[in-house]
């Protein structure tokens, strides 16, 4: 068998016997086992239960990190006619240059 250890709780399997033994895998990942799958003795892919995001160990590299993951509401960035109405608004003020006292806007 080309089973090795790699570190607590994880195994690597040449791609070979990984084939023929691919449902056990399966049921070792999804108990909680890093199970790596290598090519030529070398790390090629990691098996992981599909609902884990990230490796166990990654580092994710932003200032945000810390907050883990980030909601973004599905209309974000869908365009805000209030916005849009000040900067238009904004625009016209700089293009007529500046108001004199008690002037209104365009």
């Amino acid at each position: 068998m080309l089973l090795d250890y790699v570190g607590p709780m994880a195994i690597q399997m040449n791609v070979a016997e990984a084939k023929a033994k691919l449902s056990e895998l399966i049921a070792r990942a999804e108990a909680g086992e890093e199970v790596i799958i290598a090519r030529d003795g070398k790390p090629a892919v990691v098996l992981k239960p599909a609902g884990q995001t990230r490796l166990q160990g990654a580092r994710e590299i932003g200032i945000f990190s810390h907050l883990g993951e980030v909601w973004v509401a599905p209309d974000a960035w869908s365009p805000d006619e209030e916005a849009a109405d000040f900067l238009d608004r904004s625009f016209a003020e700089d293009q007529a240059g500046p108001l004199k006292a008690g002037e209104d806007g365009p």
